[in-house]
């Protein structure tokens, strides 16, 4: 195994290509709980390229059917993400200034019961994101209502 860099760009370019339409590789989760975490987890995989087929705690998708539940679930994404280490991305949590575009940002309630993921397009002078469920493309992140947020740096991607 060998760890290679997060393609940023990519995954920035991923975001802007899909954050109003749907990728037809990939369900759309909208109307079964929501696609926000499907969405970010495709702008990932296109910055990384590499997926986790561990079973039950790895990171991928191949259908509807045939999914890690990482792929959809926000937080079973930020656990696959904050521990992983075999193949595939992984991140660590950073406070909002430390984040940067290509990062992911995870909101919560006052519970601290964490319910969508977005994706960070730009940082300066403001946090824009991209995002599913509620599309959205260039939102402010002040544009939202919650009680927290989480910001996960994509650290590198673990390869084969």
């Amino acid at each position: 195994m060998r760890t290679i860099q997060y393609n940023r760009a990519e995954a920035i370019s991923y975001a802007r290509r899909w954050a109003l339409g749907r990728n037809p590789r990939y369900f759309d989760f909208s109307s079964i709980g929501g696609d926000c975490t499907n969405f970010v987890s495709q702008c990932i995989y296109a910055g990384a390229g590499v997926m986790n087929f561990t079973p039950d705690l790895g990171w991928y998708y191949r259908s509807l059917y045939d999914r890690a539940a990482a792929w959809t679930g926000v937080e079973y994404l930020y656990n696959f993400l904050t521990t992983n280490r075999s193949y595939g991305p992984f991140a660590s949590e950073v406070n909002e200034s430390s984040a940067v575009a290509g990062d992911i940002i995870q909101l919560g309630n006052s519970y601290g019961d964490f319910y969508h993921s977005l994706f960070i397009l730009r940082t300066q002078p403001t946090i824009l994101i991209a995002a599913h469920t509620n599309d959205a493309l260039d939102r402010p992140l002040s544009t939202y209502d919650y009680a927290v947020a989480r910001f996960l740096h994509i650290d590198g991607v673990n390869t084969y």
